[in-house]
Order: C-alpha cells, then structure tokens, then sequence
C-alpha cells in the first residue's frame, strides 16, 4: 500500500494498492500462455527479463530499495536479454567497415544495450509522477511500436507490442480513470524494461540501418526527455538524483497553471507528435530522416533548457 505522507511527494488522500506491476506482469503472462505460438527465443528472453524486474520492483514496492539493488535488478534482467540473444547490433556496422574489430564493436553493443535498457526502465518509473502519465506513455509507445513492426514484417514483434497497448490501456483505466491503483515500482519499470526489449526487437532489415535506429529513441522520447530534465534539475541544485521530488515536466507545467488533467493530456500530446514524426521518419531517405531526427533533438532541448527554469510544485510551496 502507498501510504499519503509516507514521503514530501506523495500526497494522494487515501492509502492506495501498488498493483499496477502485479495486474501487468499476471495479464502478459496468462497471454504468453494462450498464445504459445507466438513465444519465440527471444520473446522468452523478455519474459524471463521482466520477471526479474517485477521481482525487484516488488520488493521496491514492499520494502524500499535504495539506488544499488535497484540497479543490480535492472542489471540482471538486461543480462537475461543478452543472454537470450536480445540486444543491439548496429555497432557491428563499424567493424564491418573495418573502422574497429568484432570484439570492440560487441563490447560496444552490450554497454550500448545495459545502457538503453536501464535508462528506459528508469525513465518510465520516475515519470510515473501522476495517475495516467506512465500508463498512457505505454499505450502510445506500444502502439507505435506495434504499426511500425507490422509495417516492417515483424509480426511476432507486433502482435506482442499490440499486447503491451492493450495491457497497458487497461491499467490506465483502473489506474487514472477508476483510480484503483498505483503502477508503484513493479509496474513502471516492468512497464519500462518491456517498452525498451520493444525497441531493441524492432530491427527493420528492409531499412536503411543509418536511420531505423532513431524510431525507438523518438517513441521513448517523453519518457527521456523528463529523466534528463530531472537529472539536469538536480545537478544544478545539488539534490541527490535518485529521490522523489515534485520537479518532473509534469509537476512544472502544473506549477505554471495547468490542471492536473491538462499537465497529463499535454505530457501525453507530446508523445503521440513526436511517435508521429517517428513513423514519417520511416518513409524519408535516411539523410532527410536523420534530418528530422537533429531538428527533433535541438527542439528537445530548447525546450529543456526553457522547463528548467520554471518553478516546481515544491519551490512554489517554500
């Protein structure tokens, strides 16, 4: 249960279940079950994954972890993945040219692949600072996720993408319209490690590799974008990175005056542009798409930059 008060951030009215990581972790896997024939390797490697995360996290939930274990559980679970053959590879193009050797460019791709899974992880699990926003991102991402493996031919990688939507339009039902339940630790990063094994999966052969690899970087760029905001944010003000604060794109827009509703509608508008400019992305040459990507990132952060400097929800109330 996530108690009001128990932390400065927390001020919901009522002790609220932390079973948004239970409910997903259950419905993905009773799915996996009636749909055997679309579990893979490496789609049992994502499992296997998950199940260490949702462990961690539980047990986050339950006892409250500091940063190091949380860190070894997302550590672990990209393991699994590599071990399961789930990982990036386009470093390999630079020891193809000749540009660094086979051995460099794997070391490469596992630190690139530890790196992009426990960043993803960890972004969904701190923007989760409001009901709805990391159970929307979900339904964006995931959904995106899905038209773009459909449209490359991945139909494993698309059905299961389409599941984590559905999975994912269900807990922001119960969690921000019915207001049941938190996602808690459990469920955002198990929420976060299936959206980043999404990406890593997403390979379109029939694409050019010097531009396909900006499409999961864009569909996760809400989440990213408000993890470096914070980390920015903190550093500047010399406050630990790892605790919870009310300074997150969310708590700033509403400390400039939006509605609750209106702060998670526009963090939401966001993802939903931005996962549209991804998929146009795919139909433009790569120099035009990798064009676009540059211009998206500078946009990114000015806008960063500019969101920095407004007032948070606690510097409002000191």
């Amino acid at each position: 249960m996530d108690v009001p008060g128990s932390a400065p951030h927390k001020t919901h009215a009522r002790p609220t279940p932390l079973a948004g990581g239970i409910l997903l972790t259950l419905t993905f896997f009773s799915m996996a079950l009636l749909f055997r024939q679309w579990v893979n390797t490496e789609i049992k490697a994502v499992l296997a994954g998950s199940v260490v995360i949702f462990i961690f996290g539980l047990w986050d939930d339950r006892m409250g972890l500091s940063a190091a274990p949380k860190l070894l559980g997302q550590l672990t679970a990209a393991a699994v993945l590599i071990a399961g053959g789930v990982q990036v590879y386009f470093m390999t193009i630079l020891s193809d040219a000749g540009y660094i050797t086979p051995a460099l460019a794997q070391a490469l791709n596992i630190f690139i692949t530890l790196f992009w899974v426990t960043g993803i992880t960890n972004a969904l699990n701190l923007i989760d600072s409001m009901d709805g926003i990391a159970a929307g991102l979900g339904v964006i991402a995931a959904g995106f996720f899905a038209g773009a493996a459909q449209f490359a031919g991945q139909t494993e990688v698309a059905f299961w993408a389409a599941l984590l939507c559905g999975v994912s339009l269900g807990l922001y039902y119960w969690n921000k319209t019915a207001s049941k339940f938190f996602l808690g630790d459990s469920g955002a990063q198990t929420l976060g490690f299936l959206l980043a094994s999404m990406g890593i999966l997403y390979n379109p052969l029939e694409r050019n590799p010097v531009s396909s690899w900006i499409v999961p970087i864009m569909l996760l760029a809400v989440p990213i974008f408000d993890t470096s905001l914070v980390v920015l944010s903190r550093l500047k003000r010399n406050q630990p990175v790892g605790t919870g604060r009310r300074d997150h794109t969310y708590h700033r827009l509403t400390a400039m005056g939006l509605s609750p509703h209106n702060a998670v509608l526009t963090t939401h508008a966001a993802a939903l542009t931005v996962g549209g400019l991804a998929f146009l992305s795919l139909y433009l040459p790569p120099l035009l798409a990798l064009t676009l990507f540059l211009v998206s990132l500078v946009g990114g952060l000015f806008l960063l930059l500019w969101l920095e400097r407004k007032p948070t929800l606690d510097d409002s109330e000191q």
